[in-house]
C-alpha cells in the first residue's frame, strides 16, 4: 500500500506541476515552465527511487529462488535497496528544492498571491537543499540529522502548507486579469 501511495503521489505531482505552471504563467512564462520542469524531474527521480522498494518486496516475498541466500545476506540486500531508495529520493529533493525556490520567486513577484507565501517557499527550498547536500557531503550527517530535519521539516511544512491552504480557500478567487491571462 505504501508503494501504491507513492505512485499516486507521483501522478499528482505531475498534475500539480501543470496547475502551478498555468497559475504562474502570467508572472513569467519561462520561469513558470522551468519550475514545472524541476518538479517533473523530481517526480521522475522519485519514480525511479520506487524501483528499490519493489526490489525490497521481491527479497521479502519468500520466493523459492531466494533460498540460496542466508538470512543475513537477504537482510543486507534489503538494507542496500532501502538505502538506495533514500539516496535517490534525496537527489530528487534537490530538484524539488530548486522548484520551490522558483515557485517562491514567482509567487513573490505575482500581484495575486500573497508575497509572504513566496518568501516561506524560498525558505523551505533552502531547507531542502541544505539537508540534501548535507546528507551527501557530511560524513557525520547522522550526528546532526535531528538538526537538519528541523531545518527542512519546520520551514517546509509552514511554507508548503500555507500555500496549500491559500490555494484551497483563496485560490479560486484569483483576480480576473490574472485569470484571463491563464
Amino acid at each position: 500500500m505504501g508503494i501504491l501511495s507513492f505512485i499516486i503521489m507521483v501522478i499528482f505531482d505531475v498534475v500539480v506541476a501543470w496547475a502551478l505552471y498555468v497559475l504562474l504563467k502570467p508572472v513569467n512564462r519561462s520561469l513558470s515552465l522551468l519550475a514545472a520542469w524541476f518538479r517533473l524531474v523530481n517526480g521522475t527521480i522519485f519514480g525511479i527511487a520506487l524501483y528499490n522498494l519493489f526490489s525490497v518486496l521481491q527479497l521479502s516475498g519468500g520466493a523459492g529462488y531466494l533460498n540460496v541466500f542466508e538470512t543475513g545476506q537477504l537482510q543486507a540486500q534489503v538494507m542496500l535497496f532501502l538505502n538506495s531508495f533514500n539516496d535517490t529520493w534525496l537527489i530528487g529533493l534537490i530538484f524539488f528544492g530548486i522548484h520551490l525556490f522558483l515557485l517562491g520567486y514567482l509567487i513573490f513577484r505575482s500581484d495575486y498571491i500573497p508575497g509572504i507565501l513566496g518568501f516561506l517557499l524560498i525558505i523551505a527550498s533552502l531547507g531542502y537543499l541544505i539537508d540534501s547536500f548535507a546528507n551527501f557531503l557530511l560524513p557525520s550527517y547522522a550526528d546532526y540529522e535531528t538538526i537538519f530535519m528541523l531545518i527542512v521539516v519546520v520551514p517546509g511544512v509552514i511554507g508548503e502548507l500555507s500555500l496549500t491552504l491559500w490555494l484551497l480557500f483563496k485560490g479560486a478567487k484569483i483576480p480576473e486579469t490574472a485569470a484571463e491571462q491563464i
